[in-house]
C-alpha cells in the first residue's frame, strides 16, 4: 500500500468538489503535473486509472488520492455506468509518498528526518514566543477500500452541496470541515487494512509518560508497564517522536511547567517539584538546555506587559 504523509499544522485544506457520472466508453482525463490532489471516491461502477507505472482499478467503494506531481491517464474506458464523486485538496505543509512495507529498511533514514524536523522546531519556539508549534503526521493510503462508503458519500455530497454559497465564510468554513472528515475517514480506512504494534508501543508509551509525569519514571519501569525490552520502546518512540523515552518525559516535565510558569506564583522550586524534578537546580538546567533561557527569565519575559 501506497501511503502519503502529510505534516500538520498546517493542515490540508479543500478546493473544490464535484460528481460525475460516466457511461460505458468514458475515461478518466489525461493529466500532467496538476499541482493539486485530486481524491477519487467511486459510488458505483469502476473507474480504470493509471500514475505513472502504477495502475488502479477503483470500483465502487473504493477511493484514490492522485499526486500533484505526477503523470494521470486512462487506461481504459468504463465498462459499465460509473458514478464517482471527486475533491481537489492542497498540502498547506510538507508532503512525501512512501511504503509502509519499507518500515524497518529506512527506519535510519526516518530517524534522520524526526530528528532534523525536532530541531526545526525548537528554532521555530524561539521565534514564535517559547511554546511549541503542536505539529503531528497525517498518513493517509493512496488507494483503499474505504471501511465506511456510506459515511464517505455522504460527506462530499454534502461538499457538493455547500458549493452554491461557497462565497460565505461560514460555508467555507463548515467545507473544511468536511473535507477533514473525509480525511478521517480515509485514514481509518487504512488503520482497518494495516496493523502497525512499533506505532502503538509507541503511542502506549507516550501516554504512559504524560499521565506519570510527576512521578519518578525509569527505563525499567515504563518496559514493566508496558511489558516490552527497554530497547525496543526506545527504538519504536525514537522512530515515531524522534527522542528516547526519558528525553520525551523531560519535554512532557517542561511543557507542564512553563504553563505553571505563567498561569500561577509557585516558587520555581515548587515548580519544579510539581513536575517531576527533584532537584531546581536540575531543572533549571534542563530548561535553560532547551529553552534557552531560566525559568524566571522565561517568567519575567510574559510578565513584562
Amino acid at each position: 500500500m501506497s501511503v502519503l504523509r502529510f505534516e500538520a499544522l498546517p493542515l490540508p485544506y479543500f478546493i473544490n468538489s464535484g460528481f460525475s457520472l460516466a457511461g460505458p466508453g468514458r475515461k478518466h482525463p489525461e493529466r500532467w503535473a496538476v499541482g493539486e490532489f485530486d481524491l477519487i471516491v467511486v459510488k458505483q461502477g469502476c473507474l480504470y486509472i493509471g500514475e505513472e507505472d502504477r495502475r488502479y482499478e477503483v470500483s465502487e467503494g473504493h477511493a484514490l488520492i492522485l499526486r500533484p506531481d505526477l503523470h494521470h491517464y486512462p487506461t481504459e474506458g468504463c465498462r459499465e455506468t460509473t458514478a464517482s464523486y471527486w475533491l481537489h485538496f492542497q498540502a498547506g505543509g510538507a508532503w512525501r509518498a512512501g511504503d509502509p512495507g519499507g518500515e524497518e529498511e529506512n527506519e535510519a533514514q526516518e530517524e534522520e528526518r524526526l530528528e532534523s524536523r525536532d530541531g526545526e522546531q525548537e528554532d521555530d519556539e524561539a521565534a514564535a514566543g517559547w511554546f511549541r508549534k503542536p505539529t503531528f503526521g497525517i498518513e493517509l493510503p493512496q488507494f483503499a477500500r474505504l471501511l465506511h462508503p456510506a459515511k464517505m458519500y455522504e460527506a462530499l455530497q454534502r461538499l457538493i452541496d455547500l458549493d452554491r454559497n461557497s462565497h460565505m465564510d461560514s460555508v467555507r468554513w463548515e467545507q473544511q470541515a468536511l473535507f477533514q472528515q473525509a480525511l478521517m475517514l480515509l485514514a481509518e480506512s487504512m488503520r482497518a487494512e494495516r496493523s502497525r504494534p512499533g506505532e502503538e508501543i509507541a503511542d502506549r508509551a507516550a501516554s504512559y509518560l504524560r499521565s506519570r509525569y510527576r512521578e519518578p519514571i525509569s527505563s525499567k519501569d515504563l518496559a514493566e508497564a508496558l511489558n516490552f525490552h527497554p530497547v525496543y520502546i526506545a527504538r519504536r518512540m525514537r522512530k515515531q517522536f524522534g527522542c528516547s523515552p526519558m528525553e520525551y518525559l523531560i519535554r512532557c516535565r517542561l511543557e507542564q511547567a512553563k504553563r505553571l510558569l505563567l498561569q500561577t506564583d509557585l516558587s520555581v522550586a515548587q515548580i519544579a517539584l510539581e513536575t517531576g524534578f527533584r532537584q531546581a537546580a536540575y531543572f533549571t538546567a534542563c530548561f535553560g538546555k532547551r529553552e534557552r533561557m531560566t525559568p524566571r527569565e522565561f517568567r519575567l519575559r510574559f510578565l513584562k506587559g
